[in-house]
């Protein structure tokens, strides 16, 4: 993946005004991100007593690093009564997809920017 591959799912000028565009930080974020998003993914269906939190722990997580449409679809989810998340936790899963191929992108071009220093 490179910067190219960004479809816009995540803004990094969210990400780099939190971190004062200081990339080893950013890195860190990310990573933590990613972390997070691994943890909290299989909790995102209904069958688990913990989906509407883990919808609340990615959305905020999301909003962190710039993923707006990622924790808008939390948001959504996270409010919808049992019998309606289903379709929403979907739409958080795939949102959740998307915002981690551009943050495997971002990650790549940080790490190039790294070896140009």
């Amino acid at each position: 993946m490179a910067r190219r591959d960004l479809s816009g799912a995540v803004d990094f000028g969210v990400l780099e005004a939190m971190t004062g565009g200081d990339d080893v930080i950013s890195e860190e974020v990310l990573a933590l991100f990613v972390q997070q998003a691994g943890l909290w993914s299989p909790l995102l269906d209904v069958r688990h007593e913990g989906w509407r939190d883990a919808a609340h722990t990615v959305r905020g997580a999301a909003a962190g690093i710039g993923a707006g449409a990622l924790a808008e679809a939390c948001a959504a989810a996270e409010a919808a009564d049992k019998a309606q998340a289903p379709p929403l936790l979907d739409r958080v899963r795939d949102a959740l997809d998307v915002a981690l191929a551009d943050v495997a992108a971002w990650r790549h071009e940080l790490m190039l920017r790294s070896l140009r220093a």
